[in-house]
């Protein structure tokens, strides 16, 4: 459970997403220096589960639950995605395939671009939701969950971030998430939100179990 280095401390990111990885790895780099973050492709490959719960916390703990057994290490997993106010909240839990099994990010924007063409600037809110889930390998879990509210602008802008990002600008900004720099992101974001949320257990978990680790 213990990194190789004194002190320090490694967690399994349940993702192959290197994005996403890359942006948590900065978050807890900026709170928890002594927080080594692995990805999937660091550890042993496992049948990762199928994301069928119906809520965001349901799948970060399907996903967490899997890799904690897979790996043997703490596991935080997260599932996130836009919830647009005219849509019912959806694509929700679908976000990722919004546009259809494989689809890549620009097919969701194109498609959510086309159910919103008539909605007025007014009604196009939404909200960017994160839970992330943290399971230990002693069956201890939490979660915890964090928002980004904002709306819809008509066209995408910006090269950052990733999948609804260009489409999606936070209150109080005038640009969007896919023009932000990284770290101005991950200050407002509803994963960073999630993960500084997290990070304090983590700590404190990984601290209670390091006895145990050392001992074996």
């Amino acid at each position: 459970m213990m990194g190789s280095t004194p002190g320090s401390y490694q967690v399994v990111l349940a993702t192959n997403n290197a994005k996403k990885l890359a942006e948590l790895r900065r978050i807890v780099a900026a709170e928890a220096s002594d927080v080594q973050v692995l990805g999937l492709a660091d550890v042993a490959a496992y049948p990762e589960p199928a994301e069928t719960e119906r809520t965001f916390e349901g799948n970060a703990l399907l996903k967490a639950r899997a890799c904690v057994v897979a790996a043997g290490l703490p596991a935080l997993a997260d599932d996130s995605g836009l919830a647009v106010d005219v849509l019912n909240q959806m694509p929700g839990v679908r976000s990722a395939r919004w546009a259809g099994p494989g689809a890549s990010d620009e097919d969701n924007n194109l498609l959510l671009l086309r159910q919103l063409a008539d909605v007025p600037a007014a009604e196009r809110t939404a909200r960017f939701v994160c839970a992330m889930a943290l399971v230990l390998p002693d069956g201890s879990e939490h979660v915890r969950v964090g928002e980004m509210r904002g709306r819809i602008v008509v066209s995408p802008a910006g090269q950052n971030g990733f999948g609804y990002d260009p489409l999606f600008i936070a209150d109080g900004y005038a640009v969007t998430n896919g023009e932000l720099e990284p770290s101005a992101k991950d200050a407002i974001s509803h994963r960073g939100r999630a993960v500084r949320a997290i990070l304090p257990v983590l700590l404190a978990e990984l601290r209670r179990l390091e006895p145990v680790a050392r001992e074996g």
